[in-house]
């Protein structure tokens, strides 16, 4: 019977989702036009390795994508833990291409002073100051990457929100530039895909993002163009995972 009276309200939280869901790009809408996510157009995403942008990001491109605001991407490293570094760099132009992003607005710095290792620790000033650059060269006016949290706790993805953490605190961003950073959950909300709804409209404080299913299946193109990288645990991280399908996102 318990067993039983969970399904049920399972059905009945994701029911409520999808009717949510209804009136949810209207919203979104009128967000923008409030001036939520700024007057500019120019968006960039940082990330710290090739398959961030669609594990983690899907959402948050697409949803701008939906709100007609221009993306561009800036990796901070080639993915070469495994040597596999010039393999990761065109699967990340594939799927950015998926996503939207095309190629030509798609930078990726292959760097020794950035190697993809969760057991170094990048120095913060140097990532501001070639973020900062990035930003000015590019007249960029929202900047969206991890929280303090780096969602799964990988120091490259904390070492980007400490770079802009940094920019941020001592007023170095051009005026008008604003910082979007994505929310980092628990395991148990990590892993319950839509089923987090409710607590992300709860716990959410600035913007939502979530996909219809039609985007959530170019997501998944997205992610797969990832060949490299499509072990069974990440085949399972696609099925269940949130951040396939809701990001949600505060302002610094």
């Amino acid at each position: 019977m318990e067993v039983v009276g969970l399904l049920c309200l399972a059905v009945v939280v994701l029911s409520w989702g999808f009717l949510w869901f209804g009136d949810y790009s209207e919203r979104m809408e009128s967000q923008e036009q409030s001036g939520l996510l700024g007057a500019g157009n120019r968006t960039l995403l940082v990330i710290a390795h090739p398959d961030d942008e669609a594990m983690f990001f899907a959402p948050t491109v697409l949803g701008l994508t939906r709100l007609r605001r221009r993306v561009s991407l800036l990796c901070f490293s080639a993915g070469n833990y495994y040597n596999q570094g010039e393999i990761r760099k065109k699967e990340l132009v594939q799927s950015c291409d998926v996503l939207g992003i095309p190629p030509s607005s798609v930078m990726i710095i292959d760097n020794r002073d950035f190697p993809d290792d969760p057991y170094m620790q990048w120095d913060t000033q140097h990532v501001a100051s070639i973020l900062l650059q990035h930003i000015e060269r590019n007249g960029i006016n929202l900047v969206v990457t991890f929280d303090a949290g780096g969602v799964s706790g990988h120091s490259n993805h904390v070492a980007l929100y400490a770079a802009v953490r940094t920019l941020h605190s001592e007023g170095k961003l051009p005026k008008g530039c604003s910082v979007l950073t994505l929310q980092s959950v628990n395991v148990l909300r990590k892993y319950i895909s839509l089923l987090d709804l409710p607590l992300s409209l709860l716990h959410t404080r600035d913007v939502l993002f979530v996909l219809t299913s039609k985007e959530v299946a170019q997501a998944k193109r997205a992610m797969s163009c990832h060949h490299s990288q499509l072990l069974w645990f990440r085949r399972l991280y696609v099925l269940f995972s949130r951040y396939m399908r809701i990001n949600s996102l505060n302002f610094l």
